[in-house]
C-alpha cells in the first residue's frame, strides 16, 4: 500500500527497471553512413557498449554441427541467451549468419525455435511446427557449412518482460481473455498465458519506448547489433562473410540490421515486405510495432529502406496467400526492389501458401547464402521436401 492508502500499481516495464536510465545515458548508435544514420535516428537505436563478455554454458556435438549455449549482459534488463552452432570439425573462418526469431506472437520464448535442442520447450515446438514447416532453420544453416549465432532480442526468451503481476491495463486485458478460455474449457499452458499478455503489453512496451525516444524496432535493433558484434569476434567465423536472415518479423529485422551495419553482406528476407500504402486500411492492425514505427515511412517505403543497405546481395520471399499482406502489396514492393537494385544484387520469388517459411523457402535461402557468402557444399544437407517458387 502507499502512504494515501491506495493498493500499490504493478510496474509496467517489470524485469526492466534499468531500461529508461540506459537509454537516457547512452547517445545515439553511431551508423557508418549518413543514410544509415537517417535510419538509425528514425527508430531511435540506443548506441551499444562494446561487445559484452561472453559465456559458454554447455555444448554438444551431434549429427554434424556443435552447438553451445551462450549468455551475456547487455547494461539493462535481464542476461540474453543465444546458441552458437557450427559445423563440427570445421578448419579455418567460416561465413557467419545471424539467424533472427520471428514474432509469432509467441514472446515466451526466442530463438530456441531456430534450433535443435535435445530437448525443446513446447512453445519452442510449435512455433517450428507453425511457422519453419517444423525445420530448424539455425541448425540447417549450421549443416550447410555456416557459424550461425541465434539470440534472444528485446522482449522475447530470456530477455523477456515479468508479466508475473501484470500492469493494470494488461491485467484487465489478460483478464478477459482468462473469462473466454474458462467459457470454451480451454486450460492454457503458462507460455499460453505469458503470450497473452505479452501481446496486450506491447502497447505499453511501444508507449514507453516512444517517450523515450525511442521505438520497439531500435530497442530490437540494438539487442541484434550486440549479437552481431558477438558473432564478428568469434575466431573461426570471417567478419568478412557476414549475412543474416530472418522471416516474419524477424525478416524485419534483417532489413533493419543489413541497412544500421556495414558488416552485413547479404541478407534475406522473407515474408516481410509490402509498400506502406498497401497496409492501409485494412491490413494495418495485422502487424506489430516492429514494422509499423511512427514517422518511418517519412525515410520512404519500405522496399526503399533496402537502397540504404551496404551488403551486395538479398533475397527477398514473398508468400503469396500470406494472410497479413495483400498481393498487390508484394508486387509493387517487388517492382520498387527491381528498379533500385541490379539483377545480381537483388533476387525476388514468389511462393504459393501462408505465411509460412516452407521447407522449399528455407532451401533456397540457403542456398542463396551459400552461394553468396562461399559456405560449403550443400550436400551435407538432410533433404528437404521442395516445392518451387511460382511467378
Amino acid at each position: 500500500m502507499t502512504d494515501t492508502g491506495q493498493p500499490t500499481r504493478p510496474s509496467a516495464i517489470a524485469g526492466y527497471g534499468d531500461w529508461p536510465a540506459y537509454v537516457q545515458q547512452h547517445a545515439r548508435y553511431h551508423a557508418a553512413t549518413a543514410a544509415a544514420q537517417e535510419l538509425a535516428d528514425a527508430l531511435g537505436v540506443p548506441g551499444a557498449l562494446p561487445s559484452p563478455d561472453v559465456t559458454v554454458h554447455g555444448e554438444e556435438t551431434h549429427d554434424g554441427v556443435t552447438t553451445s549455449q551462450l549468455g551475456w549482459q547487455l547494461g539493462f534488463g535481464p542476461r540474453s541467451t543465444g546458441w552458437l552452432i557450427r559445423p563440427a570439425g570445421a578448419s579455418g573462418p567460416v561465413p557467419g549468419i545471424l539467424a533472427l526469431h520471428c514474432h509469432g506472437g509467441n514472446k515466451f520464448g526466442g530463438a530456441d525455435r531456430l534450433v535443435e535442442l535435445p530437448e525443446s520447450h513446447p512453445s519452442a515446438e510449435n512455433a517450428r511446427a507453425s511457422h519453419y514447416d517444423g525445420r530448424a532453420l539455425a541448425t540447417d544453416l549450421a549443416r550447410a557449412g555456416f557459424a550461425v549465432l541465434a539470440h534472444d532480442t528485446f522482449g522475447w526468451g530470456s530477455r523477456r518482460f515479468d508479466l508475473s503481476v501484470p500492469p493494470w491495463r494488461t491485467a484487465a486485458a489478460l483478464e478477459a481473455r482468462q473469462a473466454q478460455w474458462r467459457q470454451d474449457g480451454v486450460v492454457p499452458s503458462g507460455a499460453d498465458v505469458y503470450n497473452a499478455a505479452a501481446g496486450f503489453h506491447e502497447e505499453t512496451l511501444a508507449r514507453t519506448a516512444g517517450l523515450l525516444g525511442t521505438s520497439l524496432a531500435g530497442m530490437v535493433a540494438h539487442d541484434d547489433l550486440a549479437a552481431l558484434e558477438i558473432l564478428a569476434a568469434l575466431p573461426d567465423v570471417d567478419q568478412e562473410r557476414l549475412g543474416c536472415i530472418g522471416f516474419s518479423g524477424g525478416g524485419g529485422r534483417s532489413l533493419a540490421l543489413a541497412v544500421l551495419s556495414h558488416r552485413i553482406k547479404s541478407y534475406v528476407v522473407t515474408c516481410m515486405m509490402t509498400t506502406f500504402q498497401a497496409l492501409l486500411p485494412a491490413y494495418l492492425d495485422a502487424h506489430s510495432w516492429l514494422l509499423q514505427t511512427p514517422g518511418l515511412w517519412r525515410l520512404g517505403d519500405w522496399p526503399e529502406l533496402t537502397a540504404r543497405a551496404g551488403a551486395s546481395r538479398l533475397l527477398v520471399q514473398y508468400a503469396l496467400a500470406d494472410q497479413l499482406f495483400p498481393e498487390d502489396g508484394m508486387r509493387g514492393a517487388h517492382r520498387i526492389l527491381e528498379s533500385l537494385h541490379s539483377p545480381e544484387s537483388y533476387t525476388g520469388s514468389f511462393w504459393p501458401g501462408g505465411h509460412i517459411f516452407t521447407a522449399g523457402m528455407q532451401r533456397e535461402a540457403i542456398d542463396f547464402l551459400s552461394a553468396s557468402l562461399g559456405a560449403n557444399d550443400l550436400n551435407t544437407l538432410p533433404p528437404f521436401s521442395y516445392q518451387g517458387p511460382c511467378s
